[in-house]
């Protein structure tokens, strides 16, 4: 087994909806997908938050794009026109995601 950042097997976009951040994790490859499912649970997106995201995070599964989509609840101190937040719109959430570590299989790199 391997420990390896989120970035070496995904891309990922993110932006926001009022209080609530989404972040889109995408598989590079067609074979990292299901990694990314079984490794990439909400609970573990909340841990990685810690702090930031207040509320729950829902997980959204669209394998038939090999994507994941995670809203965060109250993670965005109010939203862009409240918040005195530097990143008031989550835009940089998609790269603090793309720094979590999952153990893969030595063979799927």
């Amino acid at each position: 087994m391997a420990r390896i950042q989120l970035r070496r097997i995904a891309h990922a976009r993110s932006g926001d909806k009022g209080n609530t951040a989404n972040i889109g994790l995408i598989a590079l490859k067609p074979q990292y997908y299901e990694i990314l499912a079984r490794e990439v649970t909400a609970d573990r997106v909340k841990r990685h938050f810690k702090g930031i995201c207040l509320g729950e995070v829902e997980r959204f599964e669209l394998p038939n794009i090999g994507a994941l989509n995670f809203l965060l609840h109250e993670s965005l101190d109010g939203g862009g026109t409240l918040s005195l937040k530097i990143d008031a719109q989550g835009k940089t959430y998609s790269s603090a995601l793309l720094r979590m570590e999952i153990d893969i299989p030595d063979d799927c790199l």
